[in-house]
């Protein structure tokens, strides 16, 4: 953005104003006084102002809101130096680049000579110069004569810079010719500038998930509603291939239109399926969930694009977060640990392999990541300029901590709720005296636990072992078996050297055990 900037103050201001423009990257075209050079006849002269064309440089979308932003920009840069300027007029400075057809140089000495004549040669001669020609422009299209030259521009311009001589280069030539770098020129196709072209085809790829997601909804509803969802999942398409006319310059509307059509037809292919029956393709969920991850994915590309302090702690502080909270195995995974607390046992009891640890890790990831949505929408509303987030906005900040904290209280609800939810399963599986689920590596079984010494000497923590009934065996760690009692509703340990665990079917069975079969010498 071209920025017309007042500074008002003394010879100081001004230059502290200058070297502040000079640090930000802000490259100063001109200067003058206010009243005086282009300002002359437009402003009233103020020996105190002075005015600066300023190239405020910025990274963002290109709308109505982009002169604002670069205004914003510099408010924040006079709050943080103290110093009174103004943002007088703010202009968008056009510097996109033309996408120029690259070519590459060969030679000729290959090709057949021109014949003055072509009719007078016989038919033979014809068949055999045809052959000579198409042998030499497929070794041509190969690349097999090419001189490592490489030209941009129209077909015209490249041939005549390829045979144009440089000092300290290659003399002019005339047996130099080109071919294109990817397939032929397509004189009526004119591409659009570089970034403009990138803008167009975003949005025209952005209209895929909304086509997707009214297909998916349709295939799942029936009657009127599967009608609208499919209506609106056509609106979608044209609105799409609309845009997708404009995706070159002029020219190759048609190309852009199949281009268009066949992408959406196999993305719908890949969401709907073709297996038959009511659990085929993805599901309306499954929809969500992919448009948050590419939310989620490109907000966090578009906030840190604009790299600052403020925005890495933005993103990377619930990131940390995350991953250190997922991956504390001191005791036991996080995940490991609050189940282990609410059946009274320790995570050393439960004895989960690492690799079960490192699973539940990755689950309450999974859980935590939903975290980096605050801060992807937070790159979006910065990337479009939105006002509530904008530089100069004082309340930005603290409602972005608000809600960050809200949502980093729902991930933890979330985690909680997973061992809850396996908890709760496994006493309705005790009371109901059948097989418990696992719960990422924890493989609770029903066992007769059989003592292999006196009632006397069995020094059980928790209760009082009744061998005659099963319990729920977490398994053996540390030299000691950590059973759940059902009846008393608690958890039992027990020395594994005075023990020895028999699989029972389930926790309906009696077992056949008697102190009459223990040595008396133990």
């Amino acid at each position: 953005m071209l920025v017309l900037i007042e500074v008002r103050g003394g010879q100081r201001d001004w230059d502290q104003a200058e070297r502040e423009f000079e640090e930000q990257g802000w490259p100063v075209v001109t200067s003058f006084a206010r009243g005086d050079g282009l300002s002359a006849g437009v402003l009233r002269a103020d020996a105190s102002a002075r005015l600066c064309s300023v190239e405020v440089r910025f990274l963002g979308a290109r709308n109505r809101r982009t002169e604002q932003a670069a205004a914003w920009r510099v408010q924040r840069l006079a709050r943080r130096t103290k110093l009174e300027m103004y943002a007088r007029r703010c202009e968008l400075v056009d510097r996109d680049r033309e996408q120029l057809t690259r070519w590459r140089a060969h030679s000729v000495a290959h090709r057949p000579p021109r014949v003055p004549v072509p009719r007078a040669l016989t038919p033979t001669a014809r068949v055999r110069r045809a052959v000579v020609v198409a042998r030499a422009r497929f070794t041509e299209g190969r690349g097999w004569h090419d001189t490592g030259m490489v030209v941009t521009g129209t077909a015209s311009e490249a041939r005549r810079l390829a045979r144009m001589g440089l000092p300290g280069g290659a003399v002019r030539a005339t047996v130099i010719d080109v071919r294109a770098v990817y397939g032929r020129e397509r004189r009526h196709i004119m591409m659009r500038r570089e970034e403009d072209h990138h803008r167009v085809t975003s949005r025209v790829m952005a209209w895929i998930l909304p086509v997707l997601f009214c297909a998916v909804v349709a295939h799942y509803q029936s009657g009127v509603r599967m009608w609208v969802w499919a209506g609106a999942g056509v609106l979608c398409f044209l609105r799409g291939a609309w845009l997708a006319r404009g995706v070159f310059a002029s020219g190759g509307r048609s190309g852009a239109l199949l281009v268009w059509g066949a992408v959406a037809v196999f993305f719908l292919a890949v969401a709907l399926g073709t297996e038959t029956g009511a659990e085929r393709g993805w599901t309306p969920m499954q929809m969500l969930s992919v448009f948050a991850v590419v939310a989620t994915a490109g907000g966090i590309w578009l906030l840190v694009r604009q790299w600052t302090w403020g925005e890495w702690l933005a993103w990377v502080a619930p990131l940390l977060f995350a991953f250190v909270v997922s991956c504390v195995v001191a005791s036991g995974s996080v995940l490991h640990a609050m189940y282990a607390d609410s059946l009274d046992v320790t995570p050393d009891d439960l004895d989960v392999p690492a690799i079960w640890q490192a699973t539940s890790a990755v689950k309450l990831l999974s859980l935590l990541s939903f975290a980096l949505f605050v801060p992807a929408l937070w790159g979006i509303a910065k990337h479009v300029h939105a006002p509530l987030v904008s530089p100069v906005e004082r309340l930005g900040v603290p409602l972005y901590v608000v809600t960050q904290l809200a949502v980093l209280a729902l991930c933890a609800v979330g985690a909680l709720e997973s061992a809850g939810d396996a908890v709760k399963d496994f006493r309705t599986a005790a009371a109901r005296k059948t097989q418990p689920p696992p719960y990422f590596g924890v493989e609770p079984e029903w066992m007769c636990v059989e003592p292999t010494v006196l009632a006397a000497k069995v020094s059980s923590r928790g209760g009082v072992l009744h061998p005659d009934r099963p319990y729920i065996s977490f398994g053996e760690a540390g030299g000691t078996v950590s059973l759940w009692d059902e009846p008393a509703g608690k958890a039992l340990q027990v020395p594994a050297e005075q023990v020895r665990l028999v699989p029972a079917a389930d926790g309906r069975v009696r077992c056949g055990f008697s102190y009459e079969n223990v040595p008396k010498g133990d």
